[in-house]
């Protein structure tokens, strides 16, 4: 524990929901969700307006209209808000060079690590200094926190939102927690709070009073004893600076499940490309790769193939996961599907040309009918009906290699992403549907643009790139 409050954490306000009224004048003041729009969706973001209504993070996004039908709903643009992250996390990096990032939003700063701050007042001068050249930058407001310890920290900056700075001194932390809900502290979630509300304690106080005894009879001996450290205000981690990536990985959940294995493998090539885009981007490659599918049923499979060595070829990781696509029994349907990357490296071998081509004989075996196993899969399943076998199947290889291409693609314009017009300029999707899209004609600098709505293929409509917030020069 520190003797000055030189640990700030850092909390972006509403982020995505925030940087979308940023870019977009006419959202300004109303309000705004982000997240999932199919029928399964949830919500990533919403803005401080929406929250008034109720919604929040996590909720679904069925019952987020419901509470709030006007509010406008956007799809995620995750390179964008990764761009502005990227400039946030370079000037918490002019702090000091301990920095501790927890999501595209967040992040624990060591100020003594950094020469910054030895006392209060310099560390209330660091934090104002920081939220000024984060406005300045990026147009878009932060939360600060500013105390001894990690989890002291991060409820000051809870405390701070939105737009604010609250600073607990070193000291008083026993007396700032001891009224507050058991949630409050790390590791508290709703299960362990109800399990403690049954046992009659739902305040910290309570938990003090209880002992370390009581709460180890409880929870165990690891969780008990550090909660009741926890509750006294006691947290002794240190900032760590950046840890590198232990895998990366996307996935899709489907408006209405998935039937035709085509349409799957396709699915799966689509992801395993995605993942590739993201391996590149973090400046990895990887070793392991990993297919995740969640069935009609909800039972979750998972499985898994070792390379000989790290890749971050599209062809490699595309083949392994449709070799994985063919170990799992897809016939009551799929809602879910995921391609993963792990094992990482800071390099690729030069030799997975090889294995790009062995991949590629291994599939032509297969389309003569040769049934081999995948000696490298492993398996794990969650919830009922699990299928442990890893066999390929030449028949089905073969259909799924090569997808029907002789039908049109249409064009898909999600509600909230970039576009531009040839004559009328930058603007974004408002929504689409029966062969038309509604666009917003207006720049983050701009008044409040006009609406025009044109045919989905109309050539002179392209998607565009995201314009900073802040307007240089």
């Amino acid at each position: 524990m520190r003797a000055a409050p030189t640990i700030l954490h850092l909390d972006m306000d509403a982020f995505f929901a925030a940087a979308e009224q940023a870019s977009k004048p006419s959202l300004r003041g109303k309000p705004v969700v982000v997240g999932g729009l199919g029928p399964r969706g949830v919500v990533a973001t919403a803005s401080y307006e929406a929250r008034r209504f109720g919604v929040h993070s996590a909720m679904p996004m069925g019952q987020a209209r419901r509470l709030a039908p006007n509010a406008a709903y956007l799809v995620p643009r995750f390179s964008f808000y990764r761009s502005i992250s990227e400039q946030v996390m370079e000037l918490l990096g002019r702090l000091s060079p301990l920095v501790e990032p927890l999501s595209l939003d967040e992040a624990f700063v060591d100020l003594d690590a950094g020469g910054v701050a030895d006392d209060s007042a310099s560390a209330r001068a660091a934090g104002e200094r920081l939220r000024a050249d984060i406005l300045a930058t990026t147009g878009l407001t932060g939360s600060v926190g500013l105390a001894g310890s990690k989890m002291i920290a991060k409820i000051a900056s809870e405390e701070a939102k939105p737009d604010g700075l609250v600073l607990i001194e070193p000291g008083t932390e026993r007396e700032l927690l001891a009224p507050r809900s058991v949630r409050i502290l790390p590791g508290v979630g709703p299960a362990t709070g109800e399990h403690l509300r049954r046992a009659g304690m739902t305040t910290v106080s309570d938990l003090v009073e209880a002992g370390e005894d009581e709460l180890v009879r409880l929870l165990g001996r690891a969780h008990g004893a550090s909660l009741y450290l926890m509750a006294q205000g006691y947290d002794d981690r240190p900032v760590v600076a950046e840890r590198d990536a232990k895998s990366v990985s996307v996935e899709d959940t489907f408006d209405v499940d998935l039937h035709d294995r085509v349409r799957i493998r396709f699915e799966v090539e689509r992801l395993a490309e995605r993942c590739v885009g993201r391996l590149r981007a973090s400046g990895h490659s990887g070793r392991t790769i990993v297919l995740k599918v969640r069935r009609f049923d909800f039972s979750t499979l998972t499985r898994s193939e070792t390379l000989r060595g790290p890749t971050d070829d599209p062809g490699v990781v595309r083949e392994a996961a449709g070799r994985l696509l063919e170990a799992v029994d897809t016939t009551g349907g799929v809602r879910l599907l995921g391609v993963g990357v792990s094992g990482l490296a800071d390099y690729t071998q030069e030799d997975l040309f090889a294995q790009a081509e062995a991949d590629a004989a291994h599939a032509a075996e297969g389309a003569v009918g040769a049934v081999g196993a995948v000696a490298t899969v492993s398996a794990s399943e969650e919830g009922a009906g699990g299928d442990t076998g890893a066999a390929v199947t030449g028949a089905s290889a073969v259909a799924a290699v090569e997808p029907e291409a002789h039908e049109p693609v249409e064009r898909r314009w999600a509600p909230g992403h970039d576009v531009r017009h040839a004559v009328y300029g930058a603007g974004w999707v408002q929504g689409s549907g029966v062969g038309r899209v509604t666009v917003r004609f207006e720049e983050p600098w701009s008044e409040p643009g006009r609406v025009r709505t044109f045919a989905v293929d109309d050539p002179e409509l392209e998607p565009g790139e995201a314009l900073p917030l802040v307007r240089r020069g």
